[in-house]
C-alpha cells in the first residue's frame, strides 16, 4: 500500500463515486486540484462547479486546467462557498469536496472559518442527492489553529445517523497535528 497523503486518500473515494455525466462541486477549489480531478471524473457531458473567495486561487486553478486539457465541464467562481445553492438544485450533486484551511502557497491569514464552513456543509447536505458523497480534509494546528477544525468535529457528530454516514479517519501515528480526512454520505 503507498504512503498516502490526505488528498490522495480521500481522491481514491471521490474516483469511485464520480461517474461520467455527473455534477460535482469543488467547494474549495484553492490550486484546483480537486476540479480537475472532478473535472476528468464527470466527463464532457458532467458539470464542475468550483468556488474561491481568493483570485490568486481562481488563476492557478484556470491555469491548471487548461494545461492538463481539462473538459470544458466546469465553471470557476470567484465567491464563498456558502452560495454554492445559488448554482445548483437542491438533490442533484453527486460529489462535493471541502479543504478547509488556508491556500497552499497564499496568504495564511486567509483561511476557512467554522461559521461560514458550516453554513456551506449545511447546504451541501441538502444538494446532495441520495447515495452523494462530501469528501473533507480538515487541516488544523498552525495557522489554522483548532477552532474551526473542532467546530466541524461536533457539527458532523450531530448529523442524524438515519440519513447520513459519517466516516472520519486518522493519521495515527502522525505528529504535529496532521489533517483529519472524513467522508459522509447521504443514505435517504
Amino acid at each position: 500500500m503507498k504512503n498516502y497523503q490526505i488528498t490522495q486518500w480521500c481522491s481514491r473515494f471521490i474516483e469511485e463515486q464520480v461517474k461520467e455525466g455527473d455534477i460535482c462541486i469543488d467547494a474549495t477549489m484553492g490550486n484546483g486540484n480537486d476540479t480537475l480531478l472532478l473535472s476528468r471524473l464527470a466527463g464532457p457531458d458532467g458539470q464542475v462547479l468550483a468556488f474561491d473567495i481568493q483570485e490568486q486561487a481562481l488563476q492557478a486553478a484556470r491555469q491548471k486546467l487548461l494545461r492538463e486539457n481539462a473538459p470544458a465541464n466546469y465553471t470557476l467562481f470567484l465567491e464563498s462557498h456558502t452560495h454554492m445553492a445559488d448554482h445548483v438544485k437542491p438533490d442533484s450533486v453527486s460529489c462535493i469536496v471541502f479543504n478547509f484551511g488556508y491556500l497552499p502557497g497564499g496568504d495564511h491569514s486567509l483561511a476557512t472559518r467554522s461559521e461560514t464552513s458550516i453554513q456551506a456543509l449545511e447546504q451541501s447536505l441538502t444538494l446532495l442527492k441520495k447515495g452523494g458523497l462530501l469528501s473533507l480534509c480538515i487541516y488544523s494546528g498552525g495557522d489554522s489553529g483548532f477552532e474551526e477544525r473542532d467546530a466541524l468535529l461536533t457539527w458532523l457528530k450531530k448529523l442524524d445517523s438515519h440519513n447520513y454516514l459519517v466516516i472520519r479517519s486518522d493519521y495515527y501515528n502522525r505528529p504535529n497535528n496532521p489533517p483529519i480526512p472524513v467522508l459522509v454520505i447521504r443514505l435517504h
